[in-house]
């Protein structure tokens, strides 16, 4: 039976959490190719798997033609029924008619990049798939030309591969930065094969995709953890700057009563970029300050003691330097425990959350970072 004040900060941190989550909002991405060129293993390698366990989707459409999944901060629109090549005036005309109607939608609910996937096994490019491509341009959408499956000795790729990306650069199709991507989706163990160029499509990605949603693309994308660590920091910093100020002022800090906000919201904001889930991030993080109460006071007496110059503070106010570095320690604290979740580890071997093993990588880290004076300027 959860106690009080852990139902107290587990239902401050959810909200927290969906506020965060509605912030960075979704990156749409429609993806296209024939059948069986390994769209799926694609989107899964980057993304995770979390779109594939969602099923067809939702139809976006009269004619159930375009199927849109939803996953947190990730989207993506594919087909059911038709083949490019084969159907491409009915797609392109259901396309058109969709992205039409979506673009007097906020940007999170737009489409924002199309990858075209090609298999290299198949060594040809259809023209009608040229002419795919083309349109896909002309409706607005940033192109980005994949090649999959495509097998390499070292840096080299298949040779087969390289005729066919030379062919298809022959015809000066519209696709971003004007080049074609070699991909490997994942290892293959019986030869030997290891997964490749997925950090270089993402990156195209990043580019393509408009600015405003690269959080969410930051956020959805599982291989790139500098992203994601570049996110979290920029979150801390803004939390440390507030926490310095407020501490400033000075506040009551028995009551915490503008610092535990802040770094509920900060805390939210790391596990959203991390991806992991509000159930999963809401327990974790109750599990690494030990439950705050509703006021804070049992977070602020738990961890304040570490911090250099507390003095008495809990029972008066707190200075500048103390808010800071507590909320700058208490951030990295979290981006540690959030990296690991996102590995896949701090779990029991049923796969539940090491509650104990959370708090002991929340403290350590915590401790470390509050023993020295102040957060960097």
């Amino acid at each position: 039976m959860a106690k009080p004040r852990d139902e107290w900060f587990g239902q401050a941190f959810g909200k927290a959490w969906k506020d965060q989550a509605e912030e960075v909002g979704r990156f749409n991405l429609a993806i296209f190719g024939k059948t069986g060129v390994g769209k799926s293993t694609l989107v899964n390698a980057i993304f995770g798997s979390e779109i594939a366990e969602t099923g067809i989707g939702e139809p976006v459409t009269r004619a159930e033609h375009l199927y849109l999944h939803q996953s947190g901060t990730l989207g993506v629109l594919d087909t059911r029924g038709l083949e490019v090549g084969r159907d491409n005036d009915l797609l392109i005309s259901e396309l058109r008619d969709y992205l039409h109607g979506m673009r007097r939608k906020p940007l999170a609910e737009q489409i924002h990049v199309a990858w075209y996937c090609v298999r290299a096994g198949d060594r040809r490019f259809e023209p009608t798939e040229g002419e795919f491509v083309r349109a896909l341009h002309e409706l607005g959408l940033p192109v980005i030309l994949v090649l999959t499956q495509v097998p390499r000795s070292g840096t080299r790729v298949h040779p087969d591969a390289e005729a066919l990306a030379a062919s298809i650069a022959a015809l000066d199709l519209p696709v971003q930065d004007g080049l074609i991507h070699y991909t490997m989706a994942r290892d293959d163990e019986f030869t030997g094969q290891a997964a490749y160029g997925l950090q270089e499509l993402l990156d195209a990605t990043f580019r393509g995709a408009p600015s405003g949603v690269a959080h969410a693309i930051t956020a959805a994308q599982r291989i790139d953890f500098d992203r994601k660590r570049e996110r979290a920091e920029a979150a801390i910093k803004l939390a440390t700057g507030a926490a310095t100020t407020a501490g400033a002022s000075p506040i009551p800090f028995s009551d915490a009563a503008i610092l535990v906000p802040l770094q509920l919201t900060m805390m939210a904001s790391i596990a959203v970029t991390y991806g992991i889930s509000i159930e999963r991030s809401t327990a974790a993080s109750i599990a690494a300050t030990a439950a705050a109460t509703t006021a804070g006071r049992s977070l602020v007496g738990n961890l304040i003691k570490f911090v250099p110059g507390a003095g008495t503070a809990v029972a008066g106010t707190i200075n500048a330097t103390v808010a800071g570095t507590f909320t700058y320690a208490m951030g990295h604290a979290w981006v540690r425990v959030c990296e690991r979740l996102a590995h896949g580890e701090l779990r029991t071997v049923g796969g539940a959350l090491d509650s104990d093993r959370i708090h002991r990588v929340f403290m350590e880290e915590f401790k470390s970072l509050a023993s020295r004076r102040g957060p960097p300027s």
